[in-house]
């Protein structure tokens, strides 16, 4: 059944709102795609906090239009278009989407959106969506300089916490070689 006028716009806006709030987007072909591996990423992309939407390649065209992004080359797509949408972490998106496509060869990555606060959005190709796949996110950089902030106070501790341990093995040597 077709959509109506009302429903198209309600998809437009949604679009529109998600390419504003989001840090990165990333378009696929999910054609061949099942509908309940279609379920396992939209909830994959949930518990990683980015969405997963599929439109009509003409509201999308619509939707970018309206958002001022004019360098996407939508005529590329197929008729309907998957777009991952990550909005805490620019790596978000393209994580999700190319891990699911290791294990789903049907949903096939086309190209991303990177949205930079300064420079405002810029179109990257399926190479550099894959290059920023497998960067580090946000949380893992984070755990990365953690460790390497706690790496000289804990080998501090340990210099330290040597010579109490040489000492004591001392004082116990001693002890054992005494007759009780």
């Amino acid at each position: 059944m077709p959509l109506t006028r009302k429903e198209k716009e309600t998809i437009v806006s949604s679009l529109v709102d998600k390419l504003n709030k989001s840090k990165s987007a990333v378009f696929a072909d999910f054609t061949g795609l099942k509908v309940q591996d279609n379920e396992k990423l939209r909830k994959e992309a949930k518990k990683q906090k980015a969405e997963y939407l599929v439109a009509k390649k003409t509201l999308l065209k619509i939707a970018l239009k309206q958002a001022g992004i004019e360098e996407v080359p939508t005529d590329k797509f197929s008729q309907s278009v998957a777009t991952m949408f990550g909005f805490e972490d620019p790596t978000t998106a393209p994580k999700v989407a190319s891990n699911f496509a290791k294990d789903n060869k049907a949903l096939k990555m086309l190209s991303g959106l990177l949205f930079e606060k300064a420079k405002g959005e810029k179109y990257i190709t399926l190479e550099q969506v894959k290059a920023l796949a497998a960067m580090p996110g946000k949380q893992e950089l984070l755990a990365m300089l953690v460790r390497a902030i706690k790496s000289p106070v804990s080998g501090f501790v340990n210099v330290l916490g040597g010579n109490l341990r040489g000492l004591v093995n001392t004082l116990n040597a001693i002890k054992d070689k005494k007759p009780a």
